[in-house]
């Protein structure tokens, strides 16, 4: 009132549901590491800025009474405690190797302090091999932690959502050598981009950007996913959401062999390669279509034509197929931005079966580039598109001269699958079920959290 100023007081609202970290203000001076001049409190609050980007911003609250800020501080403490699935303990693992081997500095420079300076505590893995992280999701106290966080690419959290799910097996005392009907993961899983496409963080936040997922995770934003497995007749081969059989997979299948070259480069030489040298794979397609039950029925005669269906109406395509996809979640990535299976969900319990019938070969480059100039990309005489529950693709071994060729591309006679990324190699008949909301992710926000409301007059 002394100096003669007129302060302006601009008052705004906060929501308690966007703020994820309240601190005391201090001025600290040289050398001094506790104590201080108190100076007031800091909101920290999740922002979101633009096309689904999430940022952090932070207000400061002025106020010199030790009495007065340390109320608040315990009462807006308080309210953030009480918000649910925001997780206090994470299992962290960092793939090193992932796309330029920036994972490691993305984790520790961008995502580590948000983790930090929302009072999560973490145990973090580098992996430094393959499998790595699955034995160690194998012999771990989960029940220490709120939930795990994979920081890499595709084929990363392919692994660890895999070692998540077989973990849930194994101690809900279930057979892990054919799983049926599997359990839900324990804890949530949480997805920093660090590869080359990260098509799973696409999906999830509709953006490749480190800082949006670690406040996903940070602000407990959780999204029950659909799972597939993927088997043979006698075993289960691996936990998943999306595949591909043919182009796509004979196309990872030849970058994998050329390693040693820089991850983009590979993977253009690799498309680029697969696309002159063309080929169609000759398999049978069975699939059960997705049961719709009737509106106008009761719910046990919905049963009983579900239960009649699930046995006679089994359909196969038997044929020379250039590719086919099988996608549980709409797989967004920077190529494809309506997705690769736009007309599926996250956890609507379907996949989306796509194939792609022999074709030339400047017919299925028309159908690759509307993936990202159009929405119509499957509007081919040769594309069939189908929802299903269910898959069983058999290969047919090639006989005469080109058997050779065959044995030798896929090592010793077993086929490539392009498994969320990663290769995997299988000479009988793969089986794919897909299992309803199986696993919780950090991701799209469910918004069902507590609305939470202070008013701060801000000068």
């Amino acid at each position: 009132g002394d100096s003669g100023v007129a302060l302006q007081t601009q008052e705004e609202m906060i929501e308690m549901k966007d703020v994820f970290s309240v601190k005391l203000k201090r001025r600290h001076f040289a050398g001094q590491q506790k104590g201080g001049t108190l100076l007031g409190i800091t909101i920290f609050k999740c922002l979101n800025k633009e096309e689904n980007k999430l940022t952090d911003c932070a207000i400061h609250l002025n106020n010199l009474s030790e009495d007065h800020c340390q109320s608040w501080f315990r009462h807006l403490k308080e309210i953030l405690n009480g918000f649910q699935n925001r997780p206090k303990s994470l299992k962290v693992f960092v793939n090193p190797s992932s796309h330029k081997r920036e994972a490691t500095n993305i984790y520790y420079e961008k995502v580590a302090p948000l983790f930090k300076l929302a009072d999560i505590k973490t145990d973090v893995t580098v992996t430094e091999y393959e499998g790595h992280a699955l034995s160690v999701l194998k012999e771990c106290e989960l029940q220490a932690f709120d939930g795990v966080v994979c920081v890499g690419g595709d084929g990363s959290v392919s692994e660890v959502a895999h070692g998540l799910l077989l973990r849930a097996q194994i101690d809900a005392g279930k057979d892990t050598e054919y799983v049926s009907k599997p359990v839900r993961a324990p804890v949530p899983l949480g997805v920093i981009p660090a590869g080359t496409t990260n098509i799973l963080a696409h999906t999830l936040y509709g953006i490749k950007h480190a800082v949006t997922a670690a406040l996903h995770i940070v602000m407990g934003h959780i999204q029950a996913v659909d799972v597939c497995t993927f088997s043979t007749p006698s075993k289960l081969l691996r936990f998943g959401f999306s595949a591909m059989f043919g182009f796509g997979a004979r196309t990872l299948a030849l970058a994998e062999r050329h390693r040693w070259m820089p991850s983009s480069q590979r993977k253009d030489f690799a498309f680029i390669k697969t696309l002159a040298d063309l080929k169609p794979e000759e398999c049978e397609l069975s699939f059960l279509p997705l049961q719709m039950p009737q509106e106008d029925t009761d719910e046990k005669d919905r049963i009983t034509l579900l239960y009649l269906g699930s046995k006679d109406q089994w359909q196969k395509i038997q044929g020379h197929f250039l590719n086919v996809s099988i996608m549980a979640i709409p797989c967004l990535c920077s190529m494809a931005p309506r997705g690769l299976a736009p007309n599926t969900r996250l956890n609507n319990g379907s996949m989306a079966l796509i194939v792609v019938q022999n074709t030339s070969r400047t017919e299925f480059i028309k159908h690759l580039k509307r993936y990202t100039t159009a929405k119509n990309q499957f509007n081919f005489p040769f594309v069939e598109t189908y929802t299903v529950q269910e898959v069983k693709v058999q290969p047919r071994l090639k006989s005469g001269p080109d058997a050779k060729e065959n044995v030798c591309l896929n090592a010793g006679g077993s086929y490539p699958w392009n498994i969320d990324g990663d290769l995997m190699k299988e000479a009988s008949e793969v089986h794919v079920r897909v299992h309803p909301q199986l696993i919780d992710l950090y991701g799209v926000n469910t918004d069902d959290l507590e609305s939470s409301q202070v008013t701060c007059n801000c000068i």
